[in-house]
């Protein structure tokens, strides 16, 4: 056997360990079967249940139209994998090539697939946390029960952020006729992801469904009776509200503490990785048998100037699995980069919103096509003169073109002649995102690279 068909052969076989039964797992797992890996394949998941869908939990299965154990993910193939279900990894051992486990025990690789995802921030106050009414939504058991509090019929549901789950869930609330009262920080909501003039129609689509719609401010307390039943919200403008479920949505946080002391680049923002989805230690050395994909990876992406974007997006970890996958039995001639555009959608208050391309990195904003006062509009995203995102309202049939537009660097504003003229007097206007060093809910991009334009240095003499 030559050289290169005894490493072809060693790349084929050994042992391929993914730690996350996640959407992005499951994918990867199903790549490395259909391109030829024929050895030991280890899937480790910390809930006991085999990869399900998320982004039905907030829509259909609050809705009673899907049960949350009716959203397995579909199988391309067999993957004659060992399963390692209900039990998570807490530690990593590059050098001697170990998984750790909670149960104890440990799991060899030879090459290893990180795709832990991330978890719902939980409420700031533990003691609050506990009281009966309050609820995270970001798994499958979350889900189960509250939908169950929900069929109960609370008197009003209180929904903490409007990101975008926050938004789902309180459109799902206001469809099954309940009371709903959504608190948000930021200016509007969807505002971290979308920026304020877009933020400001969806504010005006939640409050003509009837949300009681509360921005600018912060939930200071959760309040329970004497039975440890939640009873009452308090915010920092001095009000509060009656509530009986509070359902907190206050963004997501990376899976990453179980690689503390491994020596790999993890952290709050998640784990930094080449193009190729091999991971960087803490010397930003790139490794060549630990890749990394899905909502936990933070990778740099060439249409966006080589920022490290971390993206919580169903396409993002279906694309970048794939590649991970190629890239593990691949010889390094062969190996292909993720440059999946980011693209993703929601559906709240009978409105499609969908976008495509970074819209936190914008600094201007015009529509396009449509009109935001009918809530069926299109627009365009731009930086530094180029256009960097569009989204849609219930308009997806412009998405595509514009998605094209971005990649080309097309130049903005946009002029188009041949398509449908955005209203006569529009320009383009500051897009409002908000500070990113402040705290907002709901960005479906975190943008952690470096910008040249980006100066914000200072220097300070040393007086000796």
């Amino acid at each position: 056997m030559s050289v290169d068909g005894f490493l072809e052969k060693l790349r084929r076989e050994g042992r391929i360990v993914i730690v996350g039964a996640s959407l992005a797992g499951l994918r990867a797992a199903e790549t490395l079967r259909e391109e030829g890996f024929t050895g030991t394949l280890t899937m480790i998941g910390d809930e006991p249940y085999e990869p399900y869908d998320r982004p039905p939990l907030s829509k259909q299965v609050l809705l009673g139209r899907v049960p949350a154990d009716g959203t397995l993910l579909p199988r391309r193939r067999a993957l004659d994998a060992r399963w390692r279900l209900g039990v998570a990894a807490t530690g990593l051992d590059p050098a001697a090539k170990v998984v750790r486990l909670a149960d104890g025990d440990s799991v060899e690789y030879d090459r290893l697939l990180i795709t832990t995802g991330v978890r719902a921030r939980p409420w700031v106050h533990e003691l609050e946390a506990e009281l009966d009414g309050v609820f995270l939504l970001r798994t499958s058991d979350d889900a189960t029960r509250l939908h169950r509090r929900l069929g109960a019929g609370p008197r009003r549901v209180l929904v903490i952020g409007a990101g975008f789950t926050g938004s789902e869930i309180a459109s799902a609330c206001r469809e099954r006729g309940l009371e709903v009262t959504v608190a948000e920080r930021g200016a509007a909501p969807l505002v971290g992801a979308l920026g304020g003039v877009v933020g400001e129609v969806a504010a005006q689509l939640q409050r003509e469904h009837g949300v009681d719609l509360r921005c600018g401010v912060t939930v200071t307390g959760l309040e329970g009776d004497s039975a440890g039943r939640l009873r009452r919200a308090h915010f920092s403008d001095g009000g509060n509200v009656e509530v009986e479920v509070a359902v907190v949505c206050l963004g997501a946080t990376r899976n990453t503490e179980w690689l503390a002391g491994s020596g790999l680049g993890a952290g709050p923002r998640g784990i930094a990785c080449d193009a190729g989805c091999r991971a960087f230690d803490v010397r930003g050395i790139v490794t060549d048998d630990i890749f990394v994909a899905g909502d936990v990876a933070r990778s740099p992406h060439p249409l966006f100037g080589y920022q490290f974007l971390s993206l919580e997006h169903w396409g993002n970890a279906v694309a970048q699995a794939e590649v991970a996958a190629h890239n593990m039995i691949s010889a390094s001639a062969d190996r292909r980069p993720h440059v999946w555009t980011p693209y993703f959608w929601s559906a709240q208050f009978g409105v499609n919103i969908k976008s495509v391309g970074v819209p936190p990195m914008a600094d201007e904003i015009i529509v396009t096509q449509g009109s935001p006062a009918d809530r069926r509009f299109t627009a365009v995203y731009g930086y530094q003169g180029r256009m960097i995102a569009a989204v849609t309202f219930d308009q997806a049939k412009w998405l595509e073109f514009y998605q094209r537009q971005i990649e080309q660097a097309a130049p903005f504003p946009p002029e188009y002649p041949t398509v449908d003229r955005r209203p006569e007097g529009m320009r383009p206007v500051p897009a409002r995102f908000p500070d990113p060093s402040l705290p907002t809910h709901g960005p479906t991009v975190t943008i952690s690279g470096h910008s040249p334009t980006d100066q914000r240095l200072t220097f300070t003499p040393v007086r000796a």
